[in-house]
């Protein structure tokens, strides 16, 4: 049966003495932090992703989610709705929020490593909260002081939940293809009308209000063509406890995270506001994208971790063969069979995983500190730096940690043999 064991003393090493995060406290909005208080908030955040989250995993995904085509509704997997209430009674939605909006004010870098373990313990699940804090993130860049007092701290609470939605049918990459449009009310308010697709979290029964950040082209002649004439909407599930036409036409039918709900949008004349400019809404969405691209990182890190684990408990307790060393004695060929960890290629796909995860939550933590400083830094020359880095470097993290995690699942199954392609060993 698979495990998961959060590895505390490594993120300890890269937090307090590689990166000294510590020093972070010269930020006045950081000037409470300590290595006590950080190492307070690993140790209870990991029993929760240990006892509660990783438990779940295996399960949901077999469950999967329901949807219900005539209610128009998304049940998720046994057990995560009792976990989400207690992912939000300890304050994680808000860990890194603004305390204005009721949040704890945390540093992104102590907050990147509770992401791991969530990551790592069950990555479905914590995709739910994930999109809501990059929904969060853009509001509090962009929205209107009325639209952050609605919505920032229901979403800073989980009370309510948040997505992105950006691609649709014909598009992805090439958003300046977006054929979702937003008619103009008299009120203020658009009508929004279209279809995305790949919508995580876009329905579930989590939270009591999903808040859905749209892209979209507003129906006017003054609209310019292409990616220059998108704009970026808020559209709530629901307003003032009335259904907005926003549902669920169906749950993608993907080749793994049954668990969490990643959803074929359609809005049928759905209300929504705009959020920022009109016709700049990707200079809002990118406030969330980026997020997206450092989170999707760390869920890369967060498997190859998993993965590892379960490799090296494994070779552990498997026992296969004599040491290369014996193999010649003849005396040695009746010799109790030793643990395959014993034998050098096994070492070193094992060695092999763990300096290169090492090496990625490194990095991992070293970008959140970036995004700290570039956001909360008074050094307005070190937030500039810390800036430029990060942008160079969050599609790099994106792109090398997925690949890593792609082979380290496979170098893991390697370890297991035949057993790795057996469900129950989970990987």
């Amino acid at each position: 049966m698979p495990s998961y064991k959060a590895p505390l003393d490594d993120m300890r090493f890269v937090l307090n003495d590689v990166l000294r995060v510590s020093t972070l406290s010269a930020i006045p909005d950081f000037a409470a932090l300590d290595d006590a208080t950080t190492g307070q908030f690993l140790s209870e955040v990991a029993k929760l992703a240990e006892d509660v989250l990783f438990p779940l995993n295996a399960s949901g995904d077999s469950e999967g989610c329901h949807h219900d085509r005539d209610a128009r509704t998304v049940t998720t997997p046994k057990g995560f709705k009792e976990a989400y209430a207690q992912f939000c009674a300890a304050g994680l939605p808000g860990f890194a929020c603004d305390p204005a909006y009721g949040g704890l004010g945390m540093p992104a870098t102590i907050n990147t490593a509770l992401s791991e373990m969530f990551c790592s313990a069950n990555m479905a699940f914590g995709m739910y909260p994930g999109l809501s804090h990059g929904a969060y993130n853009a509001l509090h860049a962009y929205g209107t002081p009325a639209q952050k007092e609605k919505y920032l701290p229901k979403l800073v609470s989980g009370e309510w939940t948040g997505t992105m939605c950006l691609t649709e049918p014909q598009c992805g990459t090439d958003l300046g293809l977006v054929k979702t449009k937003a008619v103009p009310q008299a009120d203020g308010s658009y009508k929004i009308t279209g279809t995305k697709i790949f919508i995580s979290a876009g329905e579930h029964d989590l939270a009591g209000n999903i808040i859905h950040l749209v892209l979209a082209k507003i129906d006017a002649p003054d609209t310019p063509a292409g990616i220059k004439g998108i704009s970026l909407f808020v559209v709530p599930k629901f307003i003032d406890n009335e259904r907005n036409p926003v549902y669920c036409g169906r749950i993608e039918e993907k080749m793994g995270i049954h668990a969490n709900s990643t959803c074929e949008m359609n809005f049928e004349a759905a209300t929504g506001w705009l959020v920022g400019e009109a016709h700049k809404g990707m200079r809002a969405m990118f406030v969330m994208m980026n997020e997206a691209r450092l989170g999707v990182g760390l869920q890369g890190l967060g498997l190859s971790e998993v993965a590892y684990q379960n490799a090296v408990t494994y070779a552990q307790e498997r026992r296969q063969g004599q040491p290369i060393d014996q193999r010649a004695d003849a005396a040695a060929a009746d010799a109790p069979a030793v643990p395959i960890i014993s034998h050098p290629d096994i070492r070193r796909e094992l060695l092999t995983m763990r300096t290169q995860i090492e090496g990625a939550r490194m990095l991992a933590y070293w970008a959140a500190m970036q995004l700290d400083i570039s956001q909360k830094s008074p050094d307005a020359v070190a937030a500039k730096k810390a800036k430029a880095l990060l942008d160079f470097l969050t599609p790099v993290i994106k792109a090398h940690m997925t690949d890593n995690a792609v082979d380290h699942a496979n170098a893991a199954m390697q370890v297991f043999g035949g057993h790795g392609y057996i469900r129950e060993h989970g990987m």
